[in-house]
């Protein structure tokens, strides 16, 4: 948050912690915040269907470098442990994950922030890929977040055929209780969100009178942020943290009365 200038003085915290997730079961999470007193804002990342790999703890570490209190849950915690792709394969071979569960562990960790005495009462999400589809879910099913960051999220919009036991409804169903503004990015080459599918889910949200601001990219598909993947376009993704800086710092500096 702010300017940076080269005389300020700079300090982290990172590590993983437990935190309480859906069912009263116990989840890892990874935790990074800014030393200092606060009080800071937070922010919850619900990691990408590919798991709670390294680069969802850098963003985590990122968002702490930009004043934030950051926490990343492990979503798969229930499938056990091993490298993310083993775990995401476990997860995968099972089904997938129940939308209940990640609504309840992305609360759980959004008030584990809100708990915390150097936490200004005001927390965000931010997902990519499935994390994106999670807290468009979130900020639709609860009260929990005060600003959710959707990037790319798929399955947004769900066709009849495409609903499981563990996804039984399409998350634009719950487009009218959306409880806070909304941050979306998309790239015009993605299949899912396709073009068509965006602008769906933006006349959905402009005829309830949602708040939200919605920005796709050309020459951008999906996942445009990753720097690791071939999908990376530097100009898009640049372009794309910027608007979230400036979007977190508007819907989260003012603390909670």
């Amino acid at each position: 948050m702010g300017t940076y200038t080269t005389d300020m003085y700079e300090g982290m915290l990172s590590e993983t912690i437990m935190i309480d997730g859906h069912g009263g079961l116990r989840i890892n999470a990874y935790f990074a915040r800014p030393l200092g007193p606060g009080p800071f804002p937070g922010i919850v990342l619900v990691h990408h269907r590919p798991g709670w790999d390294e680069w969802y703890k850098e963003a985590t570490r990122r968002f702490a470098h930009h004043g934030y209190l950051a926490v990343c849950p492990n979503l798969y915690f229930a499938f056990g442990h091993g490298t993310p792709e083993d775990v995401t394969s476990k997860m995968r071979a099972a089904g997938g994950i129940p939308d209940d569960d990640v609504v309840a562990d992305i609360s759980g960790a959004a008030a584990y922030l809100k708990s915390m005495p150097i936490c200004n009462g005001r927390v965000a999400g931010f997902g990519s890929c499935s994390g994106g589809r999670h807290v468009f879910l979130v900020a639709c099913r609860t009260k929990a977040l005060d600003a959710a960051i959707d990037c790319w999220g798929g399955s947004v919009v769900m066709k009849k055929e495409d609903l499981t036991q563990n996804a039984p409804v399409s998350p634009l169903v719950y487009a009218g209780d959306l409880s806070c503004p909304l941050l979306g990015l998309f790239g015009e080459e993605d299949r899912n969100p396709g073009p068509e599918q965006v602008a769906q889910i933006e006349a959905e949200l402009k005829r309830l009178g949602k708040t939200y601001e919605f920005h796709s990219y050309p020459k951008a598909g999906h996942g445009f942020f990753y720097y690791h993947t071939p999908g990376y376009r530097q100009e898009q993704a640049v372009d794309g943290w910027n608007k979230i800086w400036s979007f977190i710092e508007r819907t989260l500096s003012k603390p909670s009365p």
